[in-house]
Order: structure tokens, then C-alpha cells, then sequence
């Protein structure tokens, strides 16, 4: 038997982020996804705990200035991408200049140089990713997922789905259903 569930990533991290600390008797606000406020200084042999406990679930503390903000960079991705509504009608690199104070050019460069991808790549399967749970979750068709994720057409969804998974979303759509209906009956 399976389970199915919907989740909130960012949610999931909060709250994780936020046990381990309270473990810890750490004073601080998780202020955003990937971003803490610690109230007080810490010990370096509480850091190194921290800095244990957390890489256990995939968290890695982020000390590299360079490396913060290409962290940083990608959380307003995810942010933007995972955002209840749909995405900002701006341009995407001037959205990331505003919001992260830097010409989108550095970060383009900087972003390209420490992960040997580009932003544009990282927001493609960011997307696709997005796309592939609201499929799952059912509650959108495709036409409304491609507006919701800004893409011009169903067609240009279609391509970079296939592109980055291999399917297209109506094959994807078509597994998950008959996973779902398999399960329960």
C-alpha cells in the first residue's frame, strides 16, 4: 500500500531547520528559506554540531560569501517558482537584480562559474519540477500550469518537460494516474 501526500517544501524546511536549532537551545528566527537570524553567537564546537546534524538531512552551512549568495540565488528561484500564485510577470533577471542587489550579469557569471550551470538551466528544471507536482496533485490542467509558470504556450512546456524528463507532461500525467488507480483498487 501507498501513501500519497502533498507537501510545501519550503514549509518542510522551516520547520526542520527549526527542531534541530530548538534542539540545539539555539536562539534564532528562520527568516526565509535557507536564511537563519541567530540571536547570540555560538561556539565553534556548537557550529561543528550544528553543522553535523544538519548535513544528516542535506543542509549545508553556507560560510563562502561567493557561495551565500549563489545559495541565495536559488532560494529566490525556488521562491519565485513555488510561489502560490503565479510567477512574477517581470523579466526573471531583473527580478533577481532587485532582489538580490546585484547586476544580473555578475550573478549570471558567478552563478555559471561555482555551478558549472546556468541560471537559465537551474530555473528550467526548477519549473519542471513545479510542474511535475502540480500534475501530480491533479488540481490544474496543463494550460493552467503553463500560465501559472509563465510559459507562453502548452507546447513550450511540453518541449522543455520532454527535454528535462524525457516524457511530456500527457505521458507523465498518464503514469501517475494509473500509479494512483493501481493503488487503490
Amino acid at each position: 500500500m501507498k501513501l500519497f501526500v502533498k507537501f510545501d517544501i519550503n514549509q518542510l524546511s522551516r520547520v526542520l531547520l527549526q527542531e534541530i536549532l530548538d534542539k540545539f537551545e539555539v536562539q534564532c528566527e528562520v527568516l526565509g528559506y535557507g536564511e537563519i537570524e541567530l540571536k547570540n553567537d555560538i561556539t565553534p564546537e556548537l557550529n561543528n554540531l550544528l553543522t553535523i546534524e544538519l548535513s544528516k538531512y542535506g543542509i549545508e552551512v553556507v560560510a563562502n560569501p561567493k557561495s551565500m549568495l549563489i545559495q541565495r540565488t536559488k532560494e529566490v528561484i525556488i521562491e519565485m517558482v513555488y510561489n502560490e500564485d503565479n510567477l512574477p510577470a517581470v523579466k526573471i533577471s531583473s527580478y533577481l537584480a532587485e532582489k538580490l542587489n546585484h547586476s544580473y550579469g555578475y550573478l549570471s557569471n558567478l552563478f555559471s562559474e561555482i555551478t558549472f550551470s546556468s541560471i537559465e538551466n537551474y530555473i528550467i528544471l526548477q519549473k519542471i519540477e513545479r510542474a511535475k507536482q502540480l500534475i501530480i496533485n491533479g488540481e490544474h490542467t496543463l494550460t493552467e500550469i503553463s500560465y501559472l509558470l509563465n510559459y507562453s504556450s502548452v507546447a513550450h512546456l511540453s518541449s522543455q518537460f520532454k527535454k528535462t524528463t524525457g516524457l511530456t507532461p500527457s505521458s507523465f500525467q498518464r503514469i501517475i494516474k494509473r500509479r494512483q488507480s493501481n493503488e487503490f483498487s
